[in-house]
């Protein structure tokens, strides 16, 4: 079952998600009371995932109880709210190269949550942080060999059935070809590994050239 909620206000569509840190923010998102529940509101315009969802991806993509790999967290205001999906029964480990960036999201996210697990490493090389087998892994690395790091590390990691969420960042792969003709050479890769491609959802107006690819390893 998602724990992501919709609402619509003043003809605009909003997702939120409930607050696993309450009290505490980790962008200046707004709180929220409903029900007796704090909720996150979730900015699509600082989060291509939901921004994907907004396009149609299925919430229930990512569930409570969920073991994550999130690769690429940046300073963490996806994997903020992916923690508050997957609950205190589901686990993200968050990988960041960057040492800088990767001391926000440790400060802001990773230190309030207990279902974080933050690790300074290259995703180019899973072994640093092969823990245990997930249900999801998710990829948000701005490199031309972005579909070939997350394929590496669903070979290490994602379970059999498991799905992989992949940002297609095309100015990042080719700054010369439609964005659309990178979109589907990613995803001949992906097929040609042995992934179900399940949708391609091109994230304007939120984020240009970019699209998020779902797909699913065979049980």
């Amino acid at each position: 079952m998602s724990r992501v909620v919709r609402e619509e206000r003043h003809g605009r569509r909003f997702l939120l998600t409930p607050n696993l840190a309450r009290g505490t923010r980790v962008y200046n998102e707004e709180l929220v009371l409903r029900g007796g529940v704090e909720y996150r509101t979730w900015d699509p315009f600082r989060s291509k995932l939901a921004a994907a969802m907004l396009k149609g991806l299925p919430e229930d993509v990512i569930r409570e109880g969920d073991r994550v790999l999130y690769l690429g967290t940046s300073t963490g205001t996806t994997p903020s709210h992916v923690s508050d999906i997957v609950g205190e029964t589901g686990l993200v480990i968050g990988v960041e190269f960057s040492a800088r960036v990767a001391r926000e999201f440790v400060e802001n996210v990773a230190r309030k949550r207990n279902n974080v697990i933050p690790y300074v490493e290259d995703a180019r090389d899973p072994s640093k942080y092969n823990v245990a087998k997930v249900d999801v892994v998710y990829c948000d690395i701005a490199q031309p060999d972005q579909t070939e790091i997350a394929l590496e590390n669903c070979r290490a990691m994602l379970k059999p059935g498991g799905t992989l969420l992949l940002v297609v960042k095309a100015r990042s792969i080719d700054v010369l070809k439609d964005p659309r003709v990178v979109f589907g050479e990613e995803v001949k890769k992906l097929e040609r590994a042995g992934l179900a491609v399940t949708s391609v959802i091109e994230l304007s107006p939120f984020e240009k050239d970019h699209a998020l690819v779902a797909a699913k390893l065979a049980a």
